[in-house]
């Protein structure tokens, strides 16, 4: 069969995807791997904001995120789609829907949402569909759901900005899926997928972008 077979380009309906179950079927350490925080931050602090990216395979993403000054924790889970608490071969199976996702927990007065976004344009390629590189599959689809109508208003207005820079560069047109994060469900990934380029320093990274810096 092909890797490029309907059932891993195209999202499920609801009567198609996995049933999933209630609750977590795993446990997940308290502790991030690299930054003084945790894993788990279904309680966000007092002025910190939430950000929510789908980018490509989650390893890399979380790496690059964790990195950036300002951000307090990162995780990876499963984000867009229909089955609850899915595990990662359900996701790969490509019958829940969700896009691997990586959540960042950032204190605005150190880094701003905008700022995120343009990384988050710069270290990937938007403009695939269901694939990055060499992965493909609906779970490596670009992704941004919003948390507030201010990130809302500065994903779309740096999405047309972006565009237009690659539509001169000849790329082709920017696929993301932008949506509310109030109607997106996040399920945390399985302890190894956390900080996993931190378990495994020459572990797996792919990150296929454009080459295109965002225009000042």
């Amino acid at each position: 069969m092909s890797i490029f077979s309907r059932h891993k380009t195209t999202l499920p309906t609801a009567d198609e995807a996995l049933a999933g179950r209630e609750s977590r079927p795993f446990a997940i350490a308290d502790k991030h791997l690299v930054l003084d925080a945790p894993v788990v931050t279904d309680e966000v602090p007092e002025g910190y904001d939430v950000a929510l990216f789908g980018l490509g395979c989650f390893w890399g993403a979380e790496e690059i995120y964790w990195q950036v000054p300002g951000v307090w924790s990162t995780s990876v889970g499963y984000a867009g789609g229909v089955t609850p608490n899915p595990t990662y071969e359900e996701v790969c199976s490509g019958r829940t829907g969700h896009t691997e996702a990586v959540r960042v927990v950032y204190d605005p007065a150190k880094v701003s949402y905008a700022d995120l976004v343009k990384i988050f344009f710069e270290v990937h390629d938007p403009t695939q569909g269901m694939r990055q590189g060499n992965d493909v599959g609906t779970q490596y689809r670009s992704a941004i759901y919003w948390t507030t109508p201010d990130q809302e208003e500065t994903a779309r207005e740096l999405t047309k900005i972006y565009g237009d820079e690659l539509h001169r560069q000849r790329i082709g047109d920017i696929t993301t899926e932008i949506r509310p994060a109030s109607g997106v469900a996040y399920y945390y990934a399985e302890d190894h997928h956390q900080q996993y380029l931190a378990k495994h320093v020459d572990g797996y990274r792919c990150h296929a972008s454009t080459g295109i810096k965002f225009p000042e």
